[in-house]
Order: C-alpha cells, then sequence, then structure tokens
C-alpha cells in the first residue's frame, strides 16, 4: 500500500519493505485478547482521520463503465453493472477499521449491500468454501465464505453519507470489520468462490493467512 503517483518503483520499494516486515515481525506485541472484551486491538493506535494506502495505483472506474462479476463454484454466475447493483437490498452498517499497519478508526457508517444478500442470487454450491476478491487493481484476497458473509460484512458504496471516493476504494469496497483491513479489498471487481483457498497479494509475501487482529495476526 502506498500513496498514489509512485508508479511501479514505488510499489516495488514498498512491497519489499512490506516482505521485511513480516520477515521480521514488525508491530507484534505478542498479547492476545477478544472483542468482547476490548475495542482496540493489540498493537493499535486510534486515529480521527482515514489514511489513504494502496499499491501505488487508484484505478479511475466511471460508474457508466464499472461492473462487478460473482463466478467460480456457484449455480448462477452474475455480472452486475452500477444500476443492478442498486437494485439489491441497501443497508447501513457501523464498524471500526483495523489497519496492519497499526492505525484504527472506530465507528465508520458505511452504506451498501451485504454478501449475502449477492450470494443468495448466485447460489453456492455445496462444495464452496472459500473466496477470492480481486480489484480493478488487480489486488486480490482471500476469505473463508463464512467470514465473507458474516454479519458487519458489506460491500459498501458509500461512507458516512457520501459515495465512497476513489482513494479509499470507491466506486466500491468490501469492507470486513473483524479481520485486518488489507483483507477489505478496495476497488471491488470480481467476488469467486472457490473449494480451496488461494492467497491472496499480501498472503503470499509473508501476511498472515486468516488476519485476525484480535490474535495479532498480522504475518504468517
Amino acid at each position: 500500500m502506498a500513496e498514489e503517483g509512485g508508479g511501479p518503483r514505488v510499489r516495488d520499494k514498498l512491497v519489499r519493505a512490506k516482505e521485511r516486515w513480516a520477515r521480521e515481525g514488525r508491530l507484534l506485541t505478542g498479547e492476545a485478547a477478544s472483542p468482547a472484551t476490548r475495542r482496540l486491538p493489540p498493537g493499535q493506535r486510534l486515529v480521527k482521520d482515514w489514511p489513504e494506502l494502496d499499491l501505488g495505483e487508484r484505478p479511475a472506474v466511471d460508474l457508466k463503465d464499472w461492473y462487478l462479476t460473482v463466478g467460480g463454484l456457484v449455480e448462477r454466475p452474475l455480472r452486475l453493472d452500477w444500476a443492478a447493483f442498486q437494485r439489491l437490498p441497501q443497508v447501513e452498517t457501523v464498524s471500526d477499521i483495523h489497519c496492519v499497519t497499526a492505525w484504527s478508526r472506530y465507528d465508520n457508517r458505511w452504506g451498501g449491500v451485504r454478501p449475502a444478500d449477492l450470494l443468495a442470487l448466485a447460489r453456492p454450491r455445496p462444495e464452496a468454501r472459500f473466496v477470492r476478491l480481486r480489484s480493478f487493481d488487480a489486488y486480490t484476497t482471500n476469505l473463508t465464505l463464512e467470514q465473507f458473509t458474516a454479519p458487519g460484512v458489506l460491500l459498501a458504496h458509500s461512507w458516512e453519507g457520501r459515495s465512497l471516493s476513489r482513494e479509499h476504494g470507491g466506486p466500491v469496497r468490501a469492507v470486513v470489520p473483524r479481520l485486518y483491513f488489507w483483507k477489505s479489498a478496495k476497488w471491488l471487481r470480481d467476488v469467486v468462490l472457490a473449494d480451496r483457498n488461494h492467497p491472496g497479494f499480501w498472503e503470499v509475501r509473508g501476511y498472515h493467512n486468516n488476519g485476525d487482529p484480535w490474535r495479532e495476526e498480522r504475518y504468517g
């Protein structure tokens, strides 16, 4: 994740730095906690702003060109344009953000679509157990199907009553509150269901496969 405008050199430098963090176990405190008893996970600090982090590219996707696909182990593959996505049941949720780089932000108000409502249309096959999210910048990350459909998870198109900005992953990003925020893929394009786990961009570069902040699962 990096600021916009750096291009491939900044991206490569950033990735090497994050891989080094994983090897060194940077930011690890060795603590563990439960979200039932501790709102702020171990090693995190609260912020009031929302840092803008990415891989050096911020796709500019016009709404007329945006789409979301759902494929893999589903009975009914989907390709939704913006109008079709907006016709799905719309909900609001409030959740916290916990970034692996050790900042957290409380009480973010999101608007969007629950993955469970999306998958009700796609009808996952019985053997589907995992989900891979893919973004318009080719970023990927992995979740279990249970994590993807958990309460509070959202495919968000708005934040604090406004359309989600490009810098923060608009038009649509995933929001997975109970995991580190690299699991909440920005600029979401594809949802792929599978019977096996397929680690994503950071998972194959030393980050934890699961990413639970209260267990400090920063690195694998």
